[in-house]
């Protein structure tokens, strides 16, 4: 499979040294200070493009993607204010388009858990719930695309959770999301109910980028060929 990688920082390192090993190929590589330089000719080479860059960049380079007929995975957040265009556009060019908060395999198992419980705490209003999420310095958008993910996922059962706020939550229908920045924390987020009797924790831990960047190859190697909307859901059939 031959790849465009669009995002060349230490994200998109990762994942090429991942598709490398698995014998993939890549034509095309874009780093942050070289956008101008994502061209429909070059990426026309690839049979499917990652993006890893940030919000500032994102739209535009799914779009330069579609425009070159490239089924594009994408991975960047902070910008999904334009996921409704993007989804727009993708279904009248009939491309491709897969979008993760987060490709990690344990994390989209632990989106799946998240909901489960948010479900089954539903109807115990005496449980407060709060997040926390914790990355590496460099990381620019807070919360991260993973706890907003979380965050929606969970209110969606909780209905007495009506908006996030990314501090110490001052009303009852907010949920709190407290944001950190460490290093060299690689991402770790955190749900919690609390009561008068007890507490309910569910925590991942990511270890390395590792598991984001082998998660992207995998949704890459499944996107190839294929026409629509995709999210990791349909990669992993949770």
């Amino acid at each position: 499979m031959k790849i465009a990688l669009i995002g060349y920082g230490k994200m998109g390192k990762a994942i090429e040294a991942i598709a490398v090993a698995k014998g993939h190929e890549i034509v095309h590589r874009v780093d942050l200070n070289s956008q101008h330089l994502l061209e429909k000719e070059e990426l026309s080479k690839a049979d499917v493009a990652i993006e890893f860059t940030g919000p500032e960049t994102a739209y535009n380079n799914i779009l330069k993607c579609f425009a070159a007929n490239v089924p594009v995975v994408c991975g960047s957040t902070g910008w999904l204010e334009q996921l409704p265009a993007v989804k727009s556009i993708c279904l009248e060019q009939h491309r491709a388009f897969l979008y993760a908060s987060n490709f990690s395999v344990g994390v989209n198992i632990f989106f799946e858990i998240n909901k489960r419980l948010a479900e089954l705490m539903a109807n115990q209003p005496q449980y407060e719930v709060k997040m926390e999420e914790i990355h590496h310095t460099q990381k620019r958008d807070a919360p991260s695309g993973t706890a907003i993910t979380l965050a929606e996922q969970l209110m969606e059962k909780v209905r007495r959770k009506q908006e996030w706020v990314n501090d110490e939550a001052s009303k009852p229908e907010q949920l709190s999301i407290i944001s950190k920045r460490i290093d060299p924390a690689p991402g770790t987020h955190s749900i919690t109910y609390t009561s008068a009797i007890d507490d309910i924790t569910i925590t991942h831990t990511a270890h390395s980028r590792e598991g984001f960047a082998s998660g992207a190859v995998i949704a890459a190697e499944w996107l190839k060929g294929k026409t629509g909307i995709f999210s990791m859901k349909d990669v992993l059939s949770l």
